[in-house]
């Protein structure tokens, strides 16, 4: 019984503390003119990231178009040395044809002449 009375009281204590710790505080027009200040501060601070956020799609956007075009230049850079080395590669191919035929001839020609073999021979091609 005594254990009853005794937790009855805890609990209407502990239940009274909690009203008086609950009182409303009253909300002054002071307080309402802060919060006022708070949001306005908010809202211009959320302005302020959605124009950051806008710059740096910008700047996404340029990264990207530089990136392109350096890919482009680089192809056309490869694109541009096969086109101006083709002519010099097959130019070079047919002197080196005309130079193995001069060859040729001039062996066969110092099989019948003495003095081509000579010359051939001090000019190191026999």
């Amino acid at each position: 019984m005594l254990k009853n009375a005794l937790s009855v009281i805890i609990i209407s204590l502990i239940l009274a503390s909690s009203n008086i710790y609950a009182r409303e505080l009253p909300f002054t027009q002071d307080d309402r003119d802060r919060l006022i200040r708070v949001e306005e501060g908010l809202k211009g601070v959320n302005q302020r990231i959605n124009d950051f956020k806008i710059e740096v799609q910008s700047l996404r956007e340029l990264i990207y178009v530089v990136i392109g075009g350096i890919f482009v230049l680089i192809g056309f850079v490869i694109w541009d040395r096969r086109t101006a080395l083709a002519p010099a590669i097959k130019k070079n191919k047919e002197l080196e044809e005309r130079e193995e035929r001069i060859e040729r001839a001039f062996k066969e020609l110092a099989k019948r002449d003495k003095k081509v073999a000579d010359v051939l021979k001090i000019a190191g091609l026999l």
